[in-house]
């Protein structure tokens, strides 16, 4: 009899083993397949979100071009400009010699920058390409000041490209050039970059046509839309920087928190006169966030020293990252 109460027990306890087992699996099994409808769910979210702007970018390019640059007569950018310069100069057409000049590119950006972002380039070439061809010439074309025309250029051209970058993608063209120099030279940023390509060409143009309004106008254009695009790019992560000296650098740190979820850093100091020791606090966020802080500090610790600094860029958890190339 406790021969056979044993093997009871025994058989009860392995089946209670598998059964926990099974249903251990089951469950696992469940997680994997709800943590893979998520994945699948905002990688869709995620491209959805990236061919809008793609599109977006697209269209406003095209206003630029077809309702303000054309007519006001600017010289062009890109290889556009360039392939104007040949066909000045030797006759080639300019649709084959942009074609020519975009096939060495094209393996360049692939072997630097990755399949990844060369797709995603093609997509957004063909975009821009409908848009200029088909529907910028529908759009009503403005005709006064040249000035006023080479403003709305650079800023909707800068709006549009920067949008573009943004979703780490580019136009093919010129902007292979100016992404492959981005990744050999990541410390540029890319609307000096873009700059730099452009005042050439259109310094280039404007010599050989012998049309000094033209380079005038066309470095105007150049410099706004330098500009613009920083300001898409990296605007986003631009913000103000805290040094708060304080000798309560606890109490602080809880209060920024509460106030707007930043993460705070205490650094070791000392006063100068008295030698006394300090605690210096130093907090990254937004412009709204900062007026927050400076608040709720005051608040808490009227006797606290606050200085404020601009931040052009800050990376890290709270703050976008802009990747160039896979």
């Amino acid at each position: 009899n406790r021969k056979e109460h044993l093997r009871i027990i025994s058989s009860g306890l392995r089946m209670l083993f598998f059964a926990e087992r099974e249903n251990g699996n089951d469950f696992m099994q469940e997680g994997k397949r709800k943590m893979k409808q998520t994945m699948d769910k905002e990688r869709w979210k995620g491209w959805f979100i990236s061919f809008f702007m793609e599109t977006l970018g697209g269209f406003l390019v095209a206003v630029s071009l077809d309702s303000f640059a054309v007519n006001a007569g600017f010289p062009l950018t890109g290889f556009s400009g360039i392939a104007l310069i040949f066909n000045r100069l030797w006759g080639m057409p300019i649709g084959v010699t942009i074609i020519l000049l975009n096939i060495p590119l094209a393996f360049l950006c692939y072997k630097l920058l990755g399949k990844g972002f060369f797709l995603r380039s093609i997509r957004c070439m063909i975009i821009s390409s409908i848009f200029i061809d088909y529907i910028g010439p529908m759009l009503p074309a403005y005709d006064g000041d040249r000035l006023l025309a080479a403003l709305c250029t650079g800023v909707t051209m800068g709006l549009g490209y920067g949008l573009i970058y943004m979703q780490n993608s580019s136009t093919g063209g010129a902007d292979f050039v100016v992404m492959a120099l981005k990744a050999v030279r990541p410390h540029l940023s890319l609307g000096r970059l873009a700059f730099i390509t452009d005042v050439v060409i259109v310094l280039a143009g404007g010599f050989l046509f012998r049309d000094v309004d033209g380079i005038i106008y066309g470095m105007i254009v150049s410099f706004i839309f330098s500009v613009v695009i920083d300001k898409v790019m990296y605007g986003a992560n631009a913000g103000k920087l805290t040094l708060i000296v304080t000798e309560h650098g606890k109490l602080v740190c809880d209060t920024i928190d509460a106030t707007c979820k930043r993460g705070t850093t205490i650094l070791k100091a000392a006063g100068g006169y008295k030698q006394e020791d300090k605690q210096v606090v130093m907090c990254a966020c937004s412009d709204k966030q900062m007026y927050q802080v400076q608040q709720a500090v005051k608040a808490v610790d009227p006797a606290s020293f606050m200085v404020v600094l601009e931040s052009n860029e800050v990376h890290g958890e709270g703050f976008r990252y802009i990747q160039m190339g896979d």
